[in-house]
């Protein structure tokens, strides 16, 4: 439900001139596409890099900017998703990857690295037991499978439009073509994500709303009355895959004291907030502890790195052998060397300050443009994290997400901002993702891309 102010076929025909643009300057990525999709599914290595007609293919990256393989410079804003705050090529990561490279780079044995990462995550998570995996999928797929061991329960809780991974139990109520589909707000229906997914694994995923405690604990007693009380629940203190979605106040209060009150393991995703939002993530942010924590992207500055947190007592089914979690690559010396350098060398006191100032700015500028064109949008920002809600009402879940978000503004806001030197993360999240390198120039630039789409469609 766009608002009526942004006429739908202003915004058609705008996108049509930008997708035209984008396409004469990106001949060399047609090519590439060309070459790439009789071997790769859709041309790329996950379908998150998929783009009709082709995807923009790139050489490097180097500090703020990536580069094309058309040539084209462009200010990073998307971030691997979030997962380079520390910026490309950044000199502390790449000495201690080339110092470790020199050493080995994998033997499947225990290093130093990891026991000196696992010490500071402990004392920035506030839980004392870690173990390392090789992406976010892989720590939410071990999470829930401890929360299981150590309740001995099957059933999970989820929020209705959190991303998780891609393992079968989490690839539920991500999303909906048709929001008839959702079911009521105290019902809502598991839906898959795609095909593949096992009905068994469907069926025993739970989708409650964002910012809506009393609900999720209405919900959690109809659950148990059923005789199906979760063995956890898995959730970003923070939505993260709706833009950005904070937590009003009191609600991650509220969650700890349900869980804590019914037996339910409370699992913080923190693969988006932790490390990029605070040394600390939301844990520091909010001051509410869960009972685990996971963590990826930032964490390994780069290379695929994982992490799992959790209390003494839940962990003890890791420790006591009762839950294998295992895996070949999982504190790989390369990944271990790089996230104790980001670490202790590059996520400083001085440059979350720096993240501060620079998404102050991107919000305070981006704001006073909506309110120079009276444009129906508005920022949220939390440090390296940020997005623009194309909506005059307040996104609260997803539910809201979807009823107020102008999402054919979201997909040309993309465009408008690729062919301008900008690129941010594609799909229904408008969201940008800061690093330590950025500078006010990349600021400038994005502001005046946005400035450009906003003075376009209100014309």
């Amino acid at each position: 439900m766009a608002d009526s102010r942004i006429d739908p076929k202003l915004i058609a025909e705008l996108s049509e001139r930008e997708e035209k643009r984008l396409e004469e300057a990106t001949p060399k990525s047609h090519e590439l596409y060309k070459r790439a999709v009789k071997h790769m599914p859709m041309g790329v290595a996950s379908t998150y890099q998929a783009r009709d007609p082709y995807p923009v293919y790139f050489t490097h990256g180097k500090g703020s900017k990536v580069y094309s393989v058309d040539g084209e410079e462009i200010s990073d804003f998307h971030n691997g998703f979030g997962c380079m705050v520390q910026g490309h090529a950044h000199p502390a990561i790449v000495k201690a990857i080339r110092d470790r490279c020199e050493l080995g780079t994998q033997f499947a044995l225990p290093t130093e690295d990891s026991i000196i990462v696992a010490e500071h995550l402990a004392k920035n998570f506030k839980l004392p037991k870690w173990r390392f995996v090789n992406s976010g999928s892989e720590a939410t797929m071990d999470a829930i499978r401890v929360a299981r061991a150590f309740t001995g329960r099957e059933t999970i809780m989820k929020i209705f439009g959190s991303y998780h991974g891609h393992h079968d139990y989490v690839m539920v109520s991500l999303g909906v073509a048709d929001f008839g589909q959702i079911g009521p707000r105290d019902n809502y229906k598991s839906i898959p994500y795609g095909a593949g997914i096992p009905q068994a694994s469907i069926d025993m995923t739970i989708a409650v709303p964002f910012n809506d405690a009393p609900m999720m604990e209405a919900r959690i007693e109809t659950l148990i009355a059923e005789g199906r009380k979760p063995a956890c629940l898995i959730m970003e203190p923070a939505m993260m895959n709706l833009g950005v979605v904070l937590p009003e106040p009191g609600y991650l209060e509220a969650v700890r004291e349900i869980t804590k009150k019914h037996g339910v393991v409370l699992i913080f995703d923190e693969v988006k907030t932790g490390i990029c939002t605070a040394p600390g993530g939301a844990v520091e942010r909010w001051g509410v502890v869960p009972d685990m924590i996971t963590l990826a992207k930032a964490l390994g500055a780069g290379l695929p790195s994982g992490a799992i947190g959790g209390s003494d007592e839940v962990m003890d089914v890791v420790e006591s052998g009762k839950v294998f979690q295992v895996g070949t690559y999982s504190g790989n010396p390369l990944s271990m060397a790089a996230a104790r350098a980001s670490i202790e060398q590059v996520m400083t006191p001085d440059v979350y300050k720096h993240l501060d100032y620079l998404n102050d700015r991107l919000i305070k500028e981006c704001d006073a443009v909506a309110a120079k064109y009276q444009f129906p949008a508005y920022t949220v920002g939390i440090r390296s994290k940020g997005c623009v809600n194309f909506a005059s009402n307040k996104v609260t879940d997803y539910e809201s997400f979807i009823k107020y978000q102008d999402h054919e503004l979201v997909a040309l806001a993309w465009l408008y901002n690729i062919n301008r030197g900008i690129i941010i993360a594609p799909g229904r999240e408008e969201e940008w993702t800061l690093s330590v390198q950025h500078t006010d120039a990349d600021i400038d630039r994005y502001v005046a891309a946005y400035e450009d789409l906003v003075h376009d469609v209100t014309r």
